[in-house]
Parts: C-alpha cells; structure tokens; sequence
C-alpha cells in the first residue's frame, strides 16, 4: 500500500511544484505580466488532459503488462530531457503572439516529464484497483491532491527565498529520477500481485451501469467552473497586485485542499452549509471585484476575503462532483471528464477571453457561473422539491436567486466600460480611456486605465495639454532631475513604459526621447487619444517589446536619463529590477547620466531592492518621495534616483528634496536567477 501511495504523493508533489518554478523562470521574457501565468495554467491543464486520456487509453485497450512497458519505455525517454532549464533561445524578439510562444517553449522544455506525472494519478489508481479490488482507489486521489497542494505551499516560503532558479530546476530533476524509479517499481509490483482485472467475475453484484452522456458532461461543467473561476481570479489579483508565486499558489492551493476535501470522505463537504453560504461568497466576490484602488481594504483583508469566498465556490462545485462520482470501474472516464472541465477552463480564459472580450469579463462571468452550477445540480436531485413542483417556493426563490445574481453579473459588466472613450484588452492586459469633464472646460482631464491602475492624465482643455501631472510633477524625482538640466544643452533620454506619453511633455528642442514599450496597444492610444506625443518638441522613438531585451540587443545609447516607468501600477515585473538589469541600464548612460526608478505602490515596498542594487553595484542612490497635491493633479510619488558617484546629486534641487536610502543589509540581493517579491510586501 506504502508503494502506492507514495508514488502517487510524489508525482503530484512534482507536479504542482514544477509550474511556479517553471512560470517564474520565463516569466521575464514575456514582460513580467499577469497572462503569462494564466498561459502557463492553460498549458499544464492541457496538458493533465492529455495524461488522463493517455491513460484511459491505456486501461481500455492494453493488457496490463503491456501499460508497464509502453509507461516504463515513456519514462526513461523522459529522463532525457533534464534538467528543466528553459534555452535562452527562445526569448521574444517581439511582442507578437506571446501565448503561443509560452506554449511551445513549455511542450519543449518541461513536456514529456509533465505529460508523465499528469498520467500517473490515475494509471497508479487503475493498477490499485486491479490488484486490490476490495480497496476504493479515491482515497488515492485525495492524497494526491494533498501532494500537490503541499508543493504549492511549501514553494513561496521555503524554496524560492533559498533556492536559485537553476538550483531549483537540477533538485526537481533529480526528484523526477526517484519517482521514475518508483512509478516503474510500482507497475512491477501490480503485475506481480496476482489478481485478475476487476469486473463482474469476481464480484456478486452486477456490474454498474455505465454513466450516461449527460453524467459525463455534468461532471466536465462541475469542474470547468472552478477552474475558470482559478485562472480567472488569480489573472485579476496579479493585474492588481503583483505576478508573483505567492499570488499564484495562493488560489491554486484552496482549489487543491477544496479537492482533497471533497474526495476525501463525505463528511468534510458539509452540504446544507455550503449551499446556504455560496449566495453568500458570490454576492462578496462580486464586490471585492467591483471596489476601485482607492476603495479597498489593506491587502492583508483583502487576501483572507478572496480566499474565503473562493473556497465556498470551489467546495461546492467540488463537493457535489465527488458526490457524483462513479463506480471505480468508471474512473478513468470519470477522471477524463474532469480534466477536461478544467482544460476547458483554461482555454476560456487563457486563449479565448482576450481574443473575444475587450474587457475582462472572465471573473464577473465564473461567479455567475458557480452560481448556476449549483442551482442546476440542484434542479437535477430527485429528492429536492425544485423539481418536482416548478410553482413551489423552493423553485421560485432558486429561480429568482439565480436571475438577480446574473443581473449583477450583467451590471457589473456593464460598468466596467461605461463611460469609456475606448477599451482595448490583449496578452497584455486591458487598457481603457476615460474622458472626465468638471465643471468648467478648464477642468476637464482624460486619464489612461491598465486594469484598475492609473497609467497617466492629460488636461482636455488645449491651453493645458502640455501640463505635466500625475507621477511625473515638478517635485518628484523626475522633476528634479529635469530642473537641474544645463539650459541649452539637448538631452537623450530613455524610458522604459510610455503610458499616455507624459514624460515626452518634457522634451525640447533638440531633445531625443526613445520610449521602450511591451502593450503594442499603448503606442496607438498614446497617440490617438492623448496629445503629449503630439505636441513634444523633442524627436519622440518608440520601440517595441520588452525594453531590458530591447535594450540587451541594442549598443550602448549614451542616456543622459534614463526612466523605469514600470513599477506605477501594482503588478511588478521583477526582471527589471535585478543586479544584471541595473548593470544593463548603466551600461547604456553616460557616465555622469542618472537612474530614475519609479517604485510607487500600494503593497510592495522595493525600496530595500535598489538599495542592496546601488550597493554591491558602488552606485550612489537617492531617495524622492512626494505628498498628493492639494487640487489633484500631482499623486503622492516614490522615485529613487542613482548615479555612477554621489557629486552628480549635489546640485541644488536634489539637495531640497531628495535623501538617502535606508540601508537594508538584510535583504538579499536579487538577481535573475534570485528573487523574492513575497519578503518585500508592505
């Protein structure tokens, strides 16, 4: 039993410890972005899918011995793909068709080994099953789940904060090389055991029906539910916050423990409780989802809210699914049905969302969808009154429940693009102009929104479109650094991030600015809609894709300045915040050329990470903050300044608003093959 058992938790262990591994070590060649995550979900559900077919397969058409074969072959062909380590080739040289990319450079690298471990659970299961037939092989998958869920936990406190990625990826290989040896033991062992395949010849019963048709799709939708929900809500807290493994794991292991429980035993899905709490957990996801930046609660109350209602939906979906799971003779069709379902999920919100919705309507629309599931399961029991009596109480208040969430639904979409001069959504993300008018035409401002974050305003009103506000007013660290320019002199500038263009107002005569920008929605609606482009009086470039590979391939470009405009909203893309990527950006200024970072954020604090960078890099570092202005047009702003030496900060306006770093010799400094975004939140 011990051999079993284990060999399963170890699969799944690896299996669920690979994706944020995986995921993090490509993460910056795609930009650093949400959707990377939720691509590298879409491919591990695709994926699982293709392993519980392999093996459904496999138990229908192949002798056993021969299942232990075809798997031990499959396996040691496997080994030849270690260690995991992605080829640095594959980096975008542009920002077209990242998805695709993500996929491709997956199946090459972590493929076989993954596809291998998503068989396991239940091939390992069917073996069980065939040689003790005594024995329910479903409490095999609730420890498989427990496996997998144990490896997302363990992941963001002790691997990523000890680990480099490399020694990360060459100790989940030779992992991989003791599950191969016990899976191909296990196998042996089955064959050994001397029992006969179970069926109706050794059993008194007669043998159970097979599920119908609409079993089998009850069982898809049941799982497809959660599973957009997952991919959904992840993709929305790591727009909003950060892309990192802790936000990654976070959703991913409550939908794992919802598993674990529900297969379990009967008694952890408490159904009446549940049921009464999904109107509950829906109506609460729906306002957290609803709340602007400056309406929600500290993100330690906002984690534990979304996780609580999260876990009401994925129990109940999860719960009623092992209520209605089969026969063990059934459980590779069973298992098939439900990675389908999630493999369905993925597909919606990975691949089909951004190409069908110019909004991200995903999550709105999988609560109303966990809404419906459970009404629908309910509609289907025979011993509950909704069926039976259509004008009963019972079937108007489910009736009426269902039709006043989905009117939320619908209002909730609805507001996410009211009042929008344009919504445009992508891999990227999702970018919306909206045209504020006050009360008078002087008044009137137009801003730039990526998700719920801020990216820059611009005055509507023509004898204001060259005024600078937001981030970048005359007190921040920018602004500093433009007052200290020499009059006359032109100045070449880069920035990484163009938002709505309003660094470019500037510019002057002479002036180059060169913009690198990842969105290839950015550049047209920087343009079409705001005017700090058009009205520049420097030369404006704007180059597409990531700007530290942009600037990787280019040859040094000699910045008088040069601006990390990354980091305004929440969500940050690590990989510009390196020891490498800091030796890149200097390499690329003059040598009396300045570093402006801009780090203003709600719930990560990175000013220990530059501090450690002008450290052990023997660069001078400033630090800038500023307060709201009191009519609005400036926001409260963090910027840290560094130089090659420290006289390049003694002019007279770094001195009235600038200081130093604190020092943070505790930290570790981060580098591309090291960091920890989870030590840094405030």
């Amino acid at each position: 039993m011990w051999l079993y058992a284990f060999t399963v938790f170890l699969s799944a262990f690896l299996l669920f410890q690979v994706q944020p591994m995986i995921a993090k070590m490509i993460l910056p060649w795609f930009g650093g972005t949400a959707a990377v995550w939720a691509a590298c979900l879409l491919f591990f559900q695709a994926v699982l899918l293709a392993g519980y077919a392999y093996t459904h397969g496999a138990v229908r058409r192949l002798a056993p011995r021969r299942q232990w074969m075809l798997h031990t072959a499959l396996l040691l062909i496997a080994l030849a793909a270690l260690p995991i380590l992605p080829d640095a080739q594959w980096k975008p040289a542009t920002p077209e068709m990242p998805a695709a990319r993500i996929l491709a450079l997956l199946a090459v690298t972590v493929g076989l080994p993954y596809f291998l471990l998503s068989a396991t659970a239940p091939l390992v299961q069917a073996w069980f099953a065939r040689a003790l037939p005594g024995r329910s092989p479903y409490r095999l998958y609730a420890l498989s789940n427990l496996g997998s869920m144990l490896a997302l936990l363990t992941y963001p406190p002790l691997l990523e904060p000890q680990l480099t990625l490399k020694q990360q990826a060459w100790g989940w290989s030779g992992a991989f090389v003791v599950f191969a040896a016990l899976c191909v033991s296990t196998g042996w062992k089955s064959l050994r055991s001397g029992a006969g395949p179970a069926g109706p010849a050794e059993a008194p019963d007669p043998p159970p029906a097979a599920p119908s048709w609409r079993m089998h799709i009850l069982w898809a939708a049941l799982a497809m539910g959660p599973s957009v929900l997952l991919l959904a809500l992840t993709t929305h807290m790591t727009t909003d916050l950060a892309p990192m493994p802790f936000l990654w794991v976070l959703p991913l292991a409550l939908y794992l423990l919802t598993f674990i429980l529900a297969f379990d035993a009967p008694r952890w899905y408490a159904r009446p409780y549940f049921l009464y709490a999904l109107p509950l957990a829906v109506g609460a996801l729906l306002w957290l989802a609803h709340l602007g930046p400056e309406a929600r609660p500290r993100l330690m109350l906002l984690l534990p809210g979304y996780a609580v209602c999260f876990f009401v939906c994925c129990m109940v979906c999860h719960g009623e699914l092992a209520r209605l799971k089969p026969d063990p003779k059934h459980l590779t069709a069973f298992y098939l049905m439900v990675s389908v379902g999630c493999a369905l999920g993925g597909l919606f919100v990975a691949v089909l969302a951004p190409a069908l919705f110019n909004a991200m309507y995903e999550l709105p629309l999988a609560i109303g969808l966990c809404g419906l599931l459970a009404a629908l399961v309910l509609y289907l029991e025979p011993q509950w009154p909704f069926r039976r009596d259509w004008l009963g109480w019972p079937s108007i208040l489910l009736m009426t429940g269902v039709a006043v969430l989905w009117g939320f639904v619908g209002r909730e979409i609805r507001e996410m693009t009211r009042g929008a001069l344009v919504v445009k959504r992508n891999f990227y993300g999702e970018l919306r102009v909206r045209q504020y008018n006050g009360i008078y035409d002087w008044d009137g401002y137009r801003t730039l929104v990526h998700g719920a974050i801020n990216h820059g305003e611009q005055f509507s009103h023509p004898a204001r479109r060259r005024e600078i506000a937001t981030y970048y007013c005359e007190d921040t660290g920018l602004g500093l650094w433009m007052a200290s320019r020499p009059q006359g002199s032109f100045q070449r500038v880069g920035v990484l991030g163009l938002g709505a263009g309003t660094i470019a107002g500037y510019s002057r005569f002479g002036d180059v600015y060169r913009f690198y920008e990842l969105n290839p929605e950015v550049p047209k609606i920087a343009k079409n809609y705001f005017w700090y482009l058009e009205h520049a009086e420097g030369v404006i470039e704007v180059v597409l894709g990531d700007g530290r590979l942009s600037m990787e391939r280019e040859t040094p470009q000699n910045y008088d300045l040069l601006v990390m405009d990354a980091f305004s909203s929440d969500s940050i893309p690590v990989h510009l915040l390196t020891k490498e990527a800091m030796q890149l950006y200097f390499r690329h200024l003059k040598p009396d050329g300045v570093l402006a970072v801009h780090i203003s954020n709600r719930y990560v604090d990175l000013k220990p990470v530059l501090e450690r960078e002008a450290a052990i890099l023997g660069k001078a570092a400033l630090l800038v903050e500023t307060e709201d202005s009191g009519d609005g047009r400036c926001f409260g702003t963090t910027w840290v300044m560094m130089a090659n030496h420290p006289g390049v900060f003694a002019r007279e306006p770094y001195q009235k608003g600038g200081q130093k770093l604190e020092k943070a010799e505790w930290m570790r400094p981060w580098t591309d093959d090291y960091s920890n975004l989870f030590q840094v939140i405030k």
